[in-house]
């Protein structure tokens, strides 16, 4: 099992987001370089990143489970302001650079919303996004993460996200990241995985899905809410979501959680032991608290 958590960058960096995977008992992470809500960015410390990859290493994790997530801020789908759209290029440009000097292989995007355009428009201003920022030489990927629906979201469908790859000119350098409580919030039932993946497979191809985000949800199939609960603790629920971390179809793709912190303790050592044991823990909050 390729399993792990969001992880903290803060003040302790790259060495300090391998630290908190080690204790949480996992072999795969996901991190911010900077706070997802702003553009505020410190220079990327090539010592910090140095110690990190030897704590990697010396830990048996490879760097291929370690996951970049693009900030909020970026927005492809919006092209009526056109300097607003021209800042996400240039700053998805930017973060795409320090992943490289993380050494990391994949970044998450959410592909963006809008309400002054149609749809398509919107979808093309994505496609057009993305050929500005990547090319042959890129390193690092981009993963298209499937969204919830909620608001003027997009990639929140097989077709949309599939419209967007295919208008990719540089289509090895574009995968996508599946979120179990954005699915379920846009009208998939992770209760019938499998179809889904079959679905993916025929209209995509399986070999595009890099990461897997492990949530459960607090809302109801098909309410374009997205809002992420505890593992067992939502919707989908904690079987449901086994099957999904064991699915053999995505043995090879990392599981990263997303779900809430409890009272401001993260949760992810007692959710991950849960995974890996296949036993749902009822206590989970008075264990995270203890």
């Amino acid at each position: 099992m390729i399993i792990g958590s969001h992880v903290n960058y803060g003040k302790d960096g790259m060495y300090g987001c391998v630290k908190q995977t080690l204790s949480y008992g996992a072999n795969a992470f996901m991190f911010y370089t900077g706070a997802p809500q702003n553009s505020i960015r410190k220079a990327i410390d090539l010592d910090d990143v140095k110690k990190a990859h030897e704590l990697i290493d010396s830990n048996n994790i490879e760097m291929k489970n370690v996951i970049c997530h693009a900030p909020y801020i970026i927005n492809l789908a919006n092209k009526a302001k056109i300097e607003a759209w021209e800042f996400s290029v240039n700053f998805l440009k930017e973060e795409l650079k320090r992943c490289e000097l993380l050494g990391v292989s994949y970044l998450v995007l959410h592909p963006g919303s809008c309400v002054l355009e149609t749809r398509e428009k919107a979808l093309q201003n994505i496609c057009d996004g993305l050929n500005e920022v990547v090319d042959n030489d890129t390193k690092v990927m981009i993963l298209l993460e499937t969204m919830a629906g909620k608001g003027t979201e997009y990639g929140i469908n097989l077709t949309e996200i599939k419209q967007i790859l295919n208008g990719v000119i540089y289509k090895n350098k574009v995968g996508v990241c599946l979120d179990t409580c954005h699915l379920n919030d846009s009208g998939v039932d992770i209760s019938l995985f499998d179809k889904y993946l079959d679905d993916f497979d025929k209209e995509i191809g399986l070999d595009k899905i890099k990461c897997l985000h492990l949530n459960d949800s607090l809302n109801p199939l098909g309410s374009h809410k997205d809002r992420h609960a505890n593992i067992g603790y939502g919707t989908i629920g904690f079987d449901t979501l086994i099957n999904v971390a064991y699915n053999s179809r995505l043995k090879d793709v990392p599981k990263i959680l997303e779900t809430p912190y409890i009272e401001d303790h993260a949760p992810y050592y007692y959710e991950i032991k849960a995974i890996l044991e296949k036993k749902f823990n009822e206590h989970l909050k008075e264990d995270v608290l203890k």
